[in-house]
């Protein structure tokens, strides 16, 4: 069991210009160029962006400024609630290290406990260390390794939070 169970965090306050809020329908041009930006060779297509906020709208979560997105995070909650997935965080390479990142995770798994999941799951690149220590730093353990998840020479750590 994980030192730091899935408890709902307090929603995010002061991050500045920024907010976090659902993604809605007018998002979707925008969140697709982003994720393009942040995932050039793993970005959701259009249609999938699409799919995703209609089957997870509480669940994908955008960070603007009012004019602009410059982030986002994408849980999957499994279709009995105990479970979910992270399929995308990302934020603005000019705004990284800015905490940003670690704001709309805690927003992520501050909802999630509300669906009633018990255990969050994602992927990372293992090269990836400032994910993988923003990730260990809210509670997530390693699982292990996955050669070639993402296809061949795409490999993933797979980390997991439970309550």
């Amino acid at each position: 069991m994980s030192a730091h169970p899935l408890v709902p965090f307090s929603p995010p306050s002061d991050i500045g210009p920024f907010r976090i809020r659902p993604a809605s329908e007018d998002d979707l041009p925008a969140l697709v160029r982003l994720d393009t930006e942040l995932f050039p060779d793993f970005a959701y297509p259009y249609f999938a962006l699409r799919q995703f906020l209609d089957m997870y709208t509480d669940h994908l979560l955008v960070l603007d400024d009012g004019s602009c997105l410059h982030g986002y995070a994408l849980s999957a909650p499994s279709a009995d609630g105990c479970r979910s997935w992270i399929l995308g965080l990302g934020v603005a390479k000019q705004l990284r290290g800015q905490g940003l990142a670690r704001r709309l995770m805690q927003e992520t798994l501050r909802r999630l406990p509300i669906d009633g999941v018990h255990e969050v799951w994602l992927t990372v690149e293992p090269t990836n260390t400032a994910a993988i220590a923003l990730y260990r730093s809210l509670g997530f353990a390693e699982q292990g390794a996955r050669e070639g998840y993402f296809g061949p020479g795409n490999d993933r750590l797979l980390l997991a939070l439970r309550h």
